[in-house]
């Protein structure tokens, strides 16, 4: 089902709502703390099916780095040094995601192996929408995918299912590829509530996307982000065998096995060769390690763990 902008217009601040006052004065350590503070030592497995039988893709490994609000001209120049003089397994999908105001540096200086990604796109076509950035826009400067759904997006600016949805429907309709974010709170985890919660930001990207092609899936459990508490591989693998067992069920077996489902949340050099090595885990998408050229390519190498592992 293609969503066209017209059919948007009339309906774009639908899924979008005004932080809960607790995020008013919102700073990044303030939420992050308010993570921390509830860490467990152990995070409770999700409530599983016995009928989920793992099925993993047939799709190239996936890479993405998130840089977030980071960087300076100078820092990411540095950055861009490292990156292309790093060696990069061929057999590997590699995007990053710079701030919007230094797309152009990085377009005009990044290595061909290495595309472009934005970090969110406005939901329709441009217009009287100040702050916003347009999948038009992200295009003319080369862009070819854009990060939606994220956590951050999520939880602290208030954009809800139906509204990331639309976006992506917009986004692939206007030949960007996405890579849709999902993840559960810690409280949903603790609560055997992962698989509702991850299902139902499924269904909101199912429910409108014009075709699956140009779709990565990122599991980001939301407690794992930014606060070095990474989900087991053994928890992501049973999360992302849920996901891939959802799409078969609910969109296609075809779409089941082609769409790359990768992880996120506290990857770094030091974990990134064994989550590798789970069969349903096809990539990653960093945040902080990305930052760090060596590391990040350390993490795009790990694909050598799944070569070892098959």
């Amino acid at each position: 089902m293609a969503v066209t902008s017209t059919s948007l217009s009339s309906q774009l601040y639908i899924g979008l709502h005004r932080p809960t006052p607790k995020f008013e004065s919102f700073t990044s350590q303030s939420f992050f703390d308010s993570v921390h503070s509830n860490l467990r030592l152990s995070v409770s497995p999700p409530k599983r099916s016995s009928s989920i039988v793992a099925m993993a893709s047939s799709a190239k490994f996936f890479v993405g780095g998130n840089w977030k609000c980071n960087g300076t001209k100078d820092s990411i120049s540095k950055l861009l040094n490292d990156l292309n003089s790093a060696k990069l397994e061929p057999d590997v999908d590699v995007v990053v995601a710079p701030p919007f105001v230094y797309i152009d540096q990085v377009k005009g200086s990044i290595t061909n192996r290495i595309e472009i990604s934005a970090q969110n796109s406005w939901v329709g076509k441009g217009g009287a929408f100040t702050g916003e950035i347009s999948v038009e826009q992200l295009k003319d400067l080369g862009v070819k995918w854009v990060i939606l759904g994220h956590s951050e997006r999520r939880h602290v600016i208030g954009e809800k299912d139906e509204f990331i949805g639309k976006k992506a429907a917009y986004a692939l309709s206007e030949g960007l590829g996405v890579i849709a974010c999902i993840g559960e709170l810690l409280e949903d985890r603790e609560a055997g509530k992962t698989f509702d919660v991850i299902f139902e930001q499924l269904k909101a990207y199912a429910d409108v996307v014009p075709s699956w092609d140009n779709i990565v899936i990122a599991y980001e459990p939301v407690w794992a982000i930014g606060t070095g508490k990474v989900a087991t591989p053994q928890q992501a693998q049973e999360v992302h065998v849920a996901i891939r067992d959802w799409l078969k069920k609910n969109v296609s077996p075809e779409v089941a096995s082609k769409t790359r489902v990768i992880y996120g949340g506290s990857v770094n050099g030091g974990n990134s060769a064994e989550l590798a090595k789970e069969e349903d885990i096809d990539g990653f998408l960093v945040g902080g390690a990305s930052l760090k050229g060596p590391e990040f390519a350390t993490i795009i190498n790990s694909v050598t763990s799944k070569k070892v592992a098959a």
